[in-house]
């Protein structure tokens, strides 16, 4: 696995950086030497985020921990990771043994909003996606997979864009496009 550093108004000791090696070597087994890891540390005022992401074969895993304590967050990190992992884990050996393929993920789909004056608003933030045709299971399972509240794709039976949300409820939706 190849590990990404990026450090944001923190400087990352060399000790912290063995840390993370660590505690990410349990996940070589599962992941390929071709795999990307993406850490990101950030620290605002008396908090510090860690953000890891691993790509590899068009999957995507990510997780991310606001502490007080920067390897609180990365256990905490570790923690959410290896259950996203073990959740997919027997989707994912289903869908490699029949054959199918995890749709490609090129972008984190994030809209931070800024409260802007009356009937004004501001985009912050652009990013395009390559869609292809899924099933709505494995919109679900891919919008887990990048612990988002939703994940936009193209519906393999209707041949439409559509976009799968996490319910406050727990369950999920699906938003199909209509006419009028």
């Amino acid at each position: 696995m190849k590990i990404t550093y990026t450090a944001r108004k923190v400087n990352l000791r060399d000790n912290f950086k063995e840390r993370v090696e660590k505690k990410l070597a349990k996940f070589k087994k599962i992941f390929s030497d071709d795999a990307n890891v993406f850490v990101v540390v950030t620290m605002e005022k008396n908090r510090q985020t860690v953000e890891i992401t691993i790509r590899d074969n068009k999957m995507v895993y990510r997780a991310e921990s606001t502490q007080p304590e920067m390897n609180d967050a990365l256990d905490r990190v570790i923690d959410i990771l290896t259950r996203q992992i073990r959740k997919n884990k027997t989707r994912l050996e289903k869908r490699i043994k029949t054959g199918g393929s995890l749709d490609d993920l090129t972008s984190e789909l994030s809209a931070s909003e800024q409260e802007e004056p009356e009937d004004e608003y501001q985009v912050v933030r652009k990013k395009q996606v390559l869609i292809k045709p899924i099933s709505v299971d494995e919109a679900i399972l891919e919008m887990n997979m990048i612990n988002h509240d939703f994940f936009m794709f193209i519906n393999a039976e209707t041949d439409e864009v559509n976009v799968v949300y996490k319910r406050d409820d727990g369950n999920y939706g699906v938003l199909e496009p209509a006419a009028d």
